[in-house]
This record gives structure tokens, C-alpha cells and sequence, in this order.
């Protein structure tokens, strides 16, 4: 597989290809539409978006995949911050879903990850997919998703073996990923019109 794989880092001419991606991902998964693409847009121009770790995946030269970093942070129990990362939105075309491409981009992000000081991730997800990636659900490690304490999808990835031994605290999302979803309406007009959908799959 690896023979026709590039990892690489975004560029500005990337950016729509990248968001038209994230969009098609997303679309009707969670809820009617999407926020992601637009949740993308406004983090790159954020302090906590780490350009180094936003990154494409090209198949044949094709971009068929991204995933985005940003700097976190856990607030512990003495009131000091921990530093460490979360990543998302992480994107693959939906024609070539299920192929083991998502795998590679991960497993290539987070090695980069550590080599830019990533020390643990954390992120909300589906511990049956991410616990393959080694994530474990983070209240077991002691530190609990500050809006839901007792989220089972709150899940932390050690990257430095023992960082997260005796470290009690909570985590809150950057506000990056909070967006005004009207404003998101109105960038949504940009791309070419999708049916938004009510799906019994979708949260709430």
C-alpha cells in the first residue's frame, strides 16, 4: 500500500480540495449537514492550530485524506496545565473508506506528532476504533472530560510511556472547534449543494 501513499503537510492550494474532502466526509454522519469543513477553515488561522501536523494524504498523487492538530491542554487538580494535543477533524474521501488508508494517516500523524513533543492526545472518539490505535478511555488514566465526567468517548493516547502516571485533571475542547453555525451556513454556499438529511444514526 505504501508504494502509492504520501504523507505530506497542507498548503494554501490544498485548502478547499481539503475542505470539499472533510465536507463529503462528514455530510449527514452526525447531524443534518456538517460543521467540520467550516470548523477547519477557522482553525488554520488560529494560535493553537499546528500548521506542521495539518496533513494530506495522497493516493497516486490525488488528495484522498487529511487530518489536523492542535495544541490542548489539561488542566490538573493543582490548577497547572499540562501541555499535550488533540487532533481532528480527520478526514477520508468516502470512495476510499474502509481500505485502510485512515490507518496509515493516523499512525503517520501521530508519529509526527511525537517528534514535534506531543507527549499524550486526547481526543473524543469511538474507543472500538481508536483503542486499535492504543487509545484508552481517558478516565481510566485520570483525567475526565470536563462537560461529561463520565464520557466512555473521551479517550487519551500516551505518546511517552508513563507521562500520564499519577495525573489527575480535566480537559475541555479548544474553542476553535465551537462555531457559530449560521456563519457555517453561509460558508456552506461556497461548495456545490448537498441535501441535508435527519438520520436516526446521527447524535441527539
Amino acid at each position: 500500500m505504501t508504494k502509492d501513499l504520501t504523507v505530506r503537510v497542507e498548503t494554501e492550494k490544498d485548502y478547499r480540495t481539503v475542505e470539499n474532502i472533510t465536507r463529503e466526509a462528514f455530510w449527514n454522519v452526525y447531524r443534518p449537514g456538517c460543521l467540520e469543513h467550516y470548523v477547519l477553515h477557522r482553525f488554520r488561522s488560529r494560535e493553537d492550530f499546528i500548521p506542521q501536523l495539518s496533513l494530506v494524504l495522497e493516493k497516486d498523487d490525488e488528495i484522498i485524506g487529511h487530518i489536523m492538530y492542535a495544541k490542548a491542554e489539561i488542566t490538573l487538580s493543582n490548577g497547572e496545565k499540562m501541555p499535550i494535543m488533540t487532533f481532528g477533524p480527520f478526514s477520508i474521501s468516502p470512495q476510499h473508506q474502509g481500505k485502510g488508508y485512515g490507518a496509515y494517516l493516523l499512525n503517520s500523524s501521530m508519529e509526527k506528532a511525537k517528534l514535534l513533543g506531543a507527549e499524550a492526545l486526547a481526543i473524543t472518539g469511538d474507543i472500538n476504533l481508536y483503542g486499535k490505535f492504543g487509545f484508552e478511555t481517558a478516565k481510566k488514566k485520570g483525567v475526565i472530560y470536563k462537560e461529561y465526567p463520565d464520557a466512555d468517548f473521551f479517550l487519551i493516547k500516551e505518546l511517552k510511556q508513563g507521562v500520564l502516571d499519577n495525573v489527575r485533571g480535566s480537559y475541555t475542547d479548544p474553542k476553535g472547534y465551537f462555531v457559530n453555525e449560521t456563519d457555517a451556513d453561509e460558508f456552506d454556499k461556497l461548495f456545490p449543494p448537498k441535501q441535508k438529511l435527519k438520520l436516526l444514526t446521527q447524535l441527539g
